[in-house]
């Protein structure tokens, strides 16, 4: 009877690993199809010689996953990439969009567009003519280490997830007048999508978003635009380690919020560095300004903001701050040399220091004898004078008169006499250490 069970037994056993080994086979020789049959297993590399429609007719031939090595010349667009492609030149690989619409426009998913130079796009605004035109069907676009010129706006998202725009060098159009200029990067509701480490000069703005979520900008140098970053309706997002220098304004925040702005450089630019208008629940930390905008910053009805450890610096105004904005956090901020270190147009007692630390002040000639390094003294950046001549400019004549000394002398002895304003409760006696820029060129 037990050798009759331990045959049986062994029958089974023997019966039920024939089966899992048919399964497994069956289930590798599928797994084995797919990547044979996958566009990844079959891709190939196309060489295209230039010519007047080679490149249209070689996307045409192309299969899925094709790389189509662009040789040296020039190819002739418009063209359209309907499939998952990699296009990818020499260095004077040159394709060239005859001053007609959109020179590339990609619709498929997991397009690469490297080491080109693009050229020549139409001039038309209200047809969004670009050197690159990535569609709401393209995610997960790549478009690197290529150059743009003479197109209205360098790359256009529109509305893909999570394409990457890195390493690109653009300079836009100078000929027509700047709001007639296309911007550099143009995205629209591209959630997810990544602008980094690019060159822009000329055109209207670097960097121009609207109606997006969690997009990165980071490490971009911009040169002589109307804004470096113009940012709207964008919630979620970051701007990081850029540079903005001789533009108009630096980078412009607008009706967006929970973003991160972190390590900007705003150098030389003519009117504002930063500007935040409608933009709330963000972090602006670690900033630097410098050369003489008319504005360090300028904050318009921004709410439950943290401003942490920014250098404003040689502006005409150091920080203007206006519009019932409320809740924003100042502490570790250093303002340096500026004609006015702070404007607020207002009546309400702000308190600009947080758990006994607060800002640093060049003017503030303070007093630390314990040593804490911070001042002995609150500092207040404005007195009733400054509020007279924000209202009366033409009061400034009287500005070294005896009867506005007094006046500030009666106000310095007697503190109820001040309007409201900006106090900081505790001023500190250095500023802080200025970061080093991370963007990719300076």
């Amino acid at each position: 009877m037990k050798t009759r069970v331990r045959h049986l037994a062994s029958l089974v056993a023997t019966t039920f690993m024939s089966f899992m080994i048919v399964v497994a086979t069956g289930l590798l020789c599928a797994w084995a199809g797919l990547v044979l049959a996958s566009p990844a297993a079959s891709a190939a590399t196309r060489l295209v010689a230039p010519g007047p429609d080679a490149l249209r007719r070689a996307i045409a031939a192309a299969a899925p996953g094709d790389r189509l090595e662009l040789q040296s010349g020039t190819f002739h667009g418009p063209v359209v990439v309907d499939k998952p492609l990699t296009l990818e030149g020499e260095n004077d690989s040159v394709i060239d969009g005859g001053g007609k619409g959109r020179v590339i426009t990609i619709s498929a998913p997991h397009v690469t567009v490297r080491g080109v130079t693009i050229i020549n796009s139409g001039i038309r605004l209200d047809i969004e003519d670009a050197g690159i035109y990535v569609l709401a069907t393209a995610n997960d676009a790549l478009i690197e280490n290529n150059r743009f010129r003479h197109n209205l706006t360098g790359v256009f998202l529109k509305g893909p997830k999570a394409a990457v725009v890195r390493n690109n060098d653009v300079v836009g159009r100078k000929d027509l007048r700047m709001n007639e200029r296309g911007n550099a990067f143009h995205i629209w509701n591209s959630p997810g999508s990544v602008i980094e480490n690019n060159t822009v000069r000329y055109g209207r703005d670097g960097i121009f978003v609207t109606t997006s979520k969690d997009n990165i900008f980071r490490g971009n140098t911009f040169r002589d635009l109307r804004f470096a970053v113009h940012y709207m309706y964008t919630n979620a997002s970051e701007v990081s380690h850029n540079l903005s220098t001789g533009n108009h304004i630096g980078y412009a925040i607008m009706f967006s919020q929970n973003l991160k702005i972190e390590d900007n450089v705003s150098r030389d630019d003519r009117d504002r560095a930063f500007l935040f208008n409608y933009a709330n629940y963000s972090l602006v930390d670690g900033n630097f300004a410098d050369g003489g905008a008319k504005k360090c910053v300028f904050i318009y009805n921004a709410n439950h903001n943290v401003f942490r450890d920014n250098i404003f610096s040689g502006c005409t105004i150091g920080i203007h701050f206006t519009a019932g904005s409320e809740d924003n956090e100042m502490v570790g901020n250093a303002f340096i040399n500026n004609r006015t270190q702070v404007k607020y147009v207002g009546t309400r007692h702000l308190e600009w220091s947080v758990a006994g630390r607060g800002n640093y002040w060049s003017d503030n000639l303070a007093f630390d004898l314990d040593g804490d390094h911070i001042a002995d003294r609150p500092y207040h950046p404005n007195d009733m004078i400054d509020k007279v001549m924000w209202r009366h400019p033409l009061a400034k004549l009287l500005l070294n008169s005896p009867a506005v000394q007094v006046l500030r002398w009666a106000q310095s002895e007697f503190p109820s006499l001040r309007p409201g304003g900006v106090v900081d409760s505790a001023p500190l006696m250095s500023p802080p250490k200025r970061r080093q820029y991370k963007g990719a060129r300076s």
